[in-house]
């Protein structure tokens, strides 16, 4: 594998250079945001990779469980400040939800499919947690926003079927099905195109680090059908909980503030 050095970085940002000189020349406003984006990637990848290499040279399963914990966390509340940052009820089915989809994914991958000599081995297992955890996160949100939105915008739709003797699953079906259906867009997508239209980061990481080129379509074939299973449970365990913040014990809709 080809190293990169501090000079083949300082050629590489001349890409952000010309990025900023297009969005001045264009009048887009972006090159702040440009700049601030390039310097929280540096700083967060910088810190990242000390980070991991510290964790990598341990081995020790309970510096690695803080990682993963510490992702999880941040996930968690980054999905929550996007569906919605009032509604306090929400941290803990999020934190439970992909906590849920992720560990199982992870589980069934290291200790089942992969099988490293030890079943905490931080090679595998941050990678990979990283990789679900992040797309959990995003099938969890878009199901969750767009769950949320419809029933703030639908009540009186919703009222109408409960007073038909619906129950609140019944009543909000349609909704949720839709929710989920969309936070699995992104994911789905990704698997009819994968390979003809664009290699996915681990296979280019993995082609570029010199292995097989078979091995790293094996590989990629299994993170997608790891995503397929993690986003899909996540989408369905937070729209499941959200319905429950929504509908009191006499089932009746109750919208949060937020």
């Amino acid at each position: 594998m080809i190293e990169l050095g501090l000079l083949q970085l300082s050629l590489a940002l001349l890409f952000i250079v010309a990025a900023i000189a297009l969005a001045r020349w264009q009048q887009l406003g972006l090159e702040l945001t440009l700049l601030n984006a390039t310097a929280r990637t540096a700083f967060q990848l910088f810190a990242v990779g000390y980070l991991l290499a510290i964790v990598f040279a341990w081995r020790n399963p309970l510096s690695i469980l803080a990682v993963l914990l510490v992702m999880l966390a941040i996930a968690t509340v980054v999905a929550r400040n996007r569906i919605g940052k009032r509604l306090t009820k929400l941290l803990p089915i999020l934190a439970g939800s992909l906590l849920t989809s992720t560990a199982l994914t992870v589980i069934y991958t290291t200790g089942v499919i992969i099988r490293p000599e030890v079943w905490y081995e931080p090679r595998y297992v941050i990678p990979l947690t990283g990789i679900v955890l992040g797309n959990a996160m995003t099938s969890a949100t878009i199901a969750g926003d767009r769950l949320v939105s419809n029933l703030k915008q639908n009540q009186i739709e919703i009222e109408t079927h409960l007073s038909l003797g619906a129950t609140p699953a019944q009543a909000i079906a349609a909704y949720r099905t839709a929710a989920i259906k969309a936070g699995l867009i992104p994911t789905i997508n990704a698997m009819m195109v994968v390979g003809i239209v664009k290699l996915p980061g681990i296979i280019t990481g993995q082609l570029l680090g010199g292995v097989d080129p078979l091995n790293a379509a094996l590989y990629q074939m299994l993170i997608m059908f790891m995503l397929a299973f993690s986003d899909l449970l996540a989408a369905i365990l937070v729209t499941n909980g959200i319905r429950r913040l929504f509908f009191n014990e006499a089932a009746q809709l109750v919208v949060p503030r937020g």
